[in-house]
């Protein structure tokens, strides 16, 4: 069992490590690119740079919460871990909603208005029309 936790801890680790990296290489990314569209004086470069910034940072965020899941459900799953993880998840979420509204400019519960001026929901629009 204690192999079985020590590997848990190195999957654990490199997850996290995926996640820090994603965030970096995200905002690294997005940087270079707004660099180079800077000369071009492209309008809403600004814009695409925040979006692909919050991109980077949503999906990074997502797997921390994954590596913090594992290492507290599977290495030590007492009151007081639960309710640290439970509290962890909740500012993330709080997080990760937040810039998502930033980049969508709505949450995601809300619907979006379709070409033909009929309110619809995000499951609606995946549904095609015949």
């Amino acid at each position: 069992m204690e192999d079985l936790k020590s590997y848990i801890i190195i999957i654990t680790k490199i997850v996290e490590f995926i996640g820090i990296l994603t965030i970096f290489l995200g905002a690294l990314y997005s940087l270079i690119r707004f660099l180079i569209f800077i000369p071009k004086k492209k309008a809403g470069n600004f814009t695409n740079l925040r979006q692909s910034l919050g991109k980077s940072i949503l999906l990074g965020l997502e797997i921390l919460i994954a590596a913090d899941i594992m290492s507290t459900v599977v290495l030590d799953p007492t009151i007081e871990s639960v309710s640290i993880l439970g509290l962890v998840v909740l500012i993330r979420t709080f997080l990760s909603m937040s810039l998502q509204v930033e980049l969508e400019g709505k949450f995601p519960w809300q619907s979006t208005k379709s070409k033909a001026g009929r309110t619809e929901s995000k499951h609606q629009r995946l549904i095609p029309k015949i």
